[in-house]
């Protein structure tokens, strides 16, 4: 968490340790009639061993209050009716991508990106990827579980078993969400984890022999019922952005080095109505937007320049020189 600095990922203030005492329960009165000095001595060995016992130790961590989430945000809505203004989907998805591209740059992998895990201020609409509790730095020819991350966002390359998998199985996840927001319900909802492929093969159809071993070149089943692949346009209807869709479409791969990496995500054309100079959050406060272009070195430490340019609008360009 210390190596998590940035303006997407929860800010951790301060951690402490504290020890609690285990409760044993000794019933050493119930032997009475067994001779009073042999009682003592056992009292007090169980005394001095309770005393040296550390107990368990907790660690605690001082995060960022952030009052919501893009679960309860999502829940809302649909409660109401309504769908997330689009606005704001976008502003949740580069937020969560650029959050990712930080994270991954120094080599870090979440691993349960879901709604839940996304605060926002909604004052702002300010996002923050927190809960790092299933995060790993992911080293080259070091295995990972393949059981990991939540259902309806794990990547397929997970549900074939994968152990060196990498920090594609975020971006997957980011799709996940971004597509659960345009739809207003799980774009995978699987029953398990059998059932989960299933859900996926029925939108992107059955994957080919080359597609499995991308994801896991130590899989042998390869006994799939054929199943063409759904148009994206017909899964979301007509309403949806045909820019949402060609992000989906590049994000929602079998082959997870095909799927976009954050920072190229963030340059999608779907976001350029957030690189607009004045643009605001709308409605009677007319606020602005959270910061969406402070990118630091670091951030874009190896990003060409043509890439630059795309994630830097040129009016900001013009305010930092």
């Amino acid at each position: 968490m210390k190596l998590l600095r940035h303006t997407n990922v929860v800010h951790m203030r301060h951690s402490f340790y504290h020890h609690e005492q285990r409760n044993n329960n000794n019933n050493n009165n119930t032997n009475s009639s067994k001779g009073q000095e042999n009682n003592n001595d056992e009292n007090n060995s169980n005394n001095s061993s309770r005393n040296n016992d550390a107990g368990e130790v907790y660690l605690n961590l001082v995060l960022d209050y952030v009052p919501d989430t893009v679960y309860r945000i999502s829940k809302q809505h649909n409660q109401a009716g309504e769908r997330i203004p689009i606005l704001y989907v976008k502003l949740y998805a580069y937020q969560m991508a650029r959050g990712l591209a930080a994270i991954h740059k120094i080599g870090v992998c979440h691993r349960d990106i879901k709604p839940q895990n996304l605060l926002v201020d909604t004052q702002t609409h300010a996002l923050k990827i927190c809960d790092f509790g299933s995060a790993k730095t992911l080293t080259p020819g070091e295995p990972n579980i393949s059981y990991i991350c939540s259902r309806y966002y794990r990547a397929p390359e997970l549900m074939f078993g994968s152990t060196d998998y990498s920090t594609a199985i975020d971006v997957w996840s980011v799709g996940c969400v971004v597509a659960e927001l345009l739809l207003g319900a799980p774009l995978f909802p699987g029953d398990s984890g059998i059932d989960q492929l299933v859900e996926i093969i029925k939108i992107l159809g059955t994957p080919t022999r080359e597609e499995i071993l991308s994801m896991n070149r130590n899989y042998r089943e390869f006994k799939f019922p054929h199943i063409k692949a759904m148009k994206w346009e017909n899964v979301f209807g007509k309403e949806v952005e045909k820019e949402a869709l060609d992000v989906i479409a590049n994000v929602l791969v079998y082959t997870p080095t095909d799927r976009f990496d954050g920072l190229q995500f963030c340059a999608h054309e779907w976001f350029d109505e957030l690189r607009e100079e004045g643009k605001t959050l709308g409605g009677d406060t007319n606020k602005p937007l959270p910061p969406l272009f402070d990118f630091t070195d670091e951030e874009l430490r190896g990003v060409d320049e043509s890439l630059r340019r795309k994630l830097i609008p040129e009016w900001v360009r013009r305010q930092n020189r």
